[in-house]
């Protein structure tokens, strides 16, 4: 970045419009501004001159609160932010960090619940399939039972002959069983 002649009027007229702004006095011209120790890395001091009163130079004060006032201006002039330009003793005005409407662990809090929600509704709806399957297959065996039609149930590859469920079976490996104990 070079800074010469130019840069320097530039600068001194951006502090001059900013007391002008500032006091809401056109009294402060470009003259006013004195720039002292400029370095090559663009490192200097300045004052503010105020020729209309018997001071020589402006509370640094109200120097400060128009630099504030107008800081904006003054870095977009010269194309640079507030971690590029910096005055000393001024107070840089970076703007907050951005906080989200909501807290982020209402956010969290919120998704959880939402799953845990939908995994409850899973399980009902599928609690009510699964029964709704089961009452349509008690159905239909019982509608053949009555209707006298015979099926022949196969378990793991071998048909078994069907029960009559309305008659009963007795099994005889449990007959011998049943006598040990006496009747009421």
């Amino acid at each position: 970045y070079t800074w010469d002649a130019n840069e320097e009027y530039l600068f001194k007229a951006m502090v001059a419009f900013a007391m002008r702004k500032y006091s809401r006095k056109s009294t402060t011209q470009i003259s006013n501004v004195l720039l002292c120790n400029v370095t090559d890395r663009v490192s200097f001091w300045f004052v503010v001159t105020d020729s209309s009163k018997n001071v020589t130079t402006v509370p640094g004060s109200e120097v400060e609160a128009a630099i504030r006032m107008n800081r904006n201006r003054i870095n977009s002039a010269f194309l640079l932010s507030e971690k590029t330009l910096q005055f000393l003793k001024i107070t840089s005005t970076l703007s907050p960090p951005v906080e989200p409407s909501t807290p982020v662990w209402l956010i969290v809090f919120g998704v959880v619940l939402c799953l845990i929600v939908a995994a409850i509704v899973f399980l009902i709806v599928a609690g009510i399939q699964q029964r709704k399957k089961k009452n349509k297959e008690s159905t239909e065996r019982e509608n053949l039972e009555e209707k006298g039609e015979v099926t022949v149930t196969v378990e793991n590859g071998s048909p078994c002959e069907a029960l009559d469920l309305k008659a009963g079976h007795v099994n005889g490996v449990f007959a011998a069983d049943d006598e040990r104990f006496t009747s009421l």
